[in-house]
């Protein structure tokens, strides 16, 4: 009796998509904090991305690679999904997107003494602005000549520039300027500040490949698992872990 009501809660599990055998196997590129598997849980978006996976019941594995490799390995079968991926028509070819589950908002920092008025990009033509060499931050502003743009080499460069007054402007997402005032930065943290108006915004998202049997369901299942952590309190937890602050 007791075994025929174990196997009648598996069938019903089964139906309902709760119960999942299979590994999915994730994959991304090292872009700290986002994913780096130097980091704690191997990053802010592979702990989110492998958190509701697990909560809808998948168990799941992370690989890192360079970029490339990531998706090729998804065309080919080699991974699941790919943690963090900005939509483009061309990717829908080969995977399914979720939801967005973050935003990447690029964003300028100015010193604090200074009080810089950016509604447009023409607001900023007096201003020298440390951009890191070989990054694309949105179409208009890498295709505004106006712009006063000093190429630096990395984005910690750029901000202790800015910090002695070498530079009026620095570029970068949010998140990843959150992590590095947090560490490496930490002695120039409080002397710079964001400008309120982000230069863009895009929203971060697993895709999964097409040729995966349960795509669809991976997907469904993630998007409603992510509602859920936002709902219960799980989605700012992981933000505080990894020292970053959830967005709204």
């Amino acid at each position: 009796m007791k075994a025929m009501h174990i196997i009648a809660l598996t069938a019903a599990l089964l139906l309902s998509g709760s119960l999942h055998a299979e590994l999915v196997r994730m994959s991304a590129d090292s872009w700290p904090p986002f994913t780096d598997k130097r980091l704690p849980n191997n990053g802010l978006a592979v702990d989110l991305v492998n958190t509701a996976l697990q909560r809808a019941g998948y168990t799941t594995e992370y690989i890192e690679a360079p970029w490339a490799r990531v998706l090729h390995g998804l065309q080919q079968g080699d991974y699941d999904l790919v943690v963090s991926a900005w939509y483009s028509e061309e990717r829908t070819r080969f995977g399914q997107f979720s939801a967005p589950y973050l935003i990447n908002r690029v964003r300028f920092l100015q010193h604090r003494r200074t009080a810089i008025d950016y509604q447009s990009l023409a607001d900023l033509r007096p201003y020298d602005i440390a951009v890191v060499r070989g990054y694309s931050y949105s179409q208009a502003f890498d295709q505004d000549a106006s712009l006063r743009k000093v190429p630096v080499l990395e984005f910690a460069m750029g901000a202790r520039m800015l910090a002695a007054g070498r530079v009026q402007l620095a570029l970068e997402d949010e998140l990843v300027a959150q992590h590095y005032l947090n560490r490496e930065l930490a002695e120039v943290k409080d002397s710079l500040t964001f400008l309120p108006q982000p230069l863009s915004e895009n929203g971060l998202h697993i895709l999964v490949r097409l040729s995966h049997p349960r795509h669809q369901q991976i997907v469904d299942d993630f998007n409603r698992a992510i509602v859920q952590m936002r709902a219960d309190g799980t989605y700012a937890q992981i933000y505080q872990r990894h020292g970053l602050q959830a967005q709204e």
